[in-house]
């Protein structure tokens, strides 16, 4: 069994000396990746169910793990393992749906998918979010009554961005999908739709990372995590205004 806690969840959210003793866990880390029966597969499904039905209540898994192991998330790479596989079968239905040409186009098109849609992108956002919560969000330790300075480690925002991943996944990889024949068609309605589910991907997005931070006792003033959804709301109407259908957009960006 693993540990239990948060599901792309590697790494602490400790105090700031920890940073030796997380780079001592990544080799272990790696190896647990290669290693499927040892994965906690149960356990990270359930995860991405309760990511739409009740995020919250992945986020106390992660405050119990706290408490009982002294670190945010847990090092256990299964959730990491299952969305990078699922991205892989995604890209290769898009490849077939839009005739990408043989072995190698298949190939490109899942490195594209999961090395830049999932973690170039995922890198940049978790860095300016630690980057945020380091630098303007932390309660003073002495006036809070804590013993110790705490900050977020980097690698706790990336796993924030990995639970908000999935659900945008399974919307804008998988609904999307098998709406695309409709989607891609010029009518109202079809603009209508894929205008709102990437407005509300990318909002749940917003919302899973908010959670995220929010949980963090040592933060403060975390609702800035929810502050972009404004400007995909205005973004939204922008969009509509001016008759642009973001599948359209998006479709032909990547495969011409």
């Amino acid at each position: 069994g693993m540990d239990g806690g948060l599901f792309g969840g590697r790494f602490a959210a400790v105090s700031s000396g920890s940073g030796a003793a997380m780079l001592s866990r990544a080799p272990e880390y790696l190896r647990r990746l290669l290693n499927v029966p040892q994965m906690d597969l149960e356990y990270t499904f359930w995860q991405m169910v309760h990511l739409f039905v009740s995020p919250s209540r992945v986020y106390r898994t992660t405050k119990y793990h706290k408490q009982t192991k002294n670190q945010w998330a847990r090092d256990d790479p299964a959730f990491v393992a299952v969305l990078v596989a699922f991205m892989a079968a995604a890209a290769i239905s898009y490849g077939i749906a839009f005739h990408v040409k043989g072995f190698g186009g298949a190939v490109k098109s899942v490195l594209y998918s999961v090395c830049i849609d999932f973690v170039l992108l995922g890198v940049l956002v978790a860095s300016v979010n630690w980057w945020l919560a380091n630098s303007y969000l932390r309660v003073d330790a002495s006036s809070a009554g804590m013993t110790t300075e705490q900050k977020v480690e980097w690698l706790y925002a990336f796993d924030i961005h990995c639970n908000a991943f999935f659900p945008l996944f399974i919307v804008l990889y998988v609904a999307q999908y098998f709406l695309l024949m409709f989607l891609l068609t010029d009518h109202a309605v079809a603009r209508l739709l894929s205008n709102a589910l990437y407005a509300g991907a990318l909002s749940y997005y917003c919302y899973i990372t908010f959670l995220g931070f929010d949980i963090l006792p040592f933060l403060q003033h975390t609702v800035v995590f929810l502050y972009p959804i404004a400007l995909i709301a205005g973004s939204f109407v922008l969009l509509m205004l001016f008759r642009v259908n973001m599948t359209h957009v998006v479709m032909r960006a990547y495969y011409g």
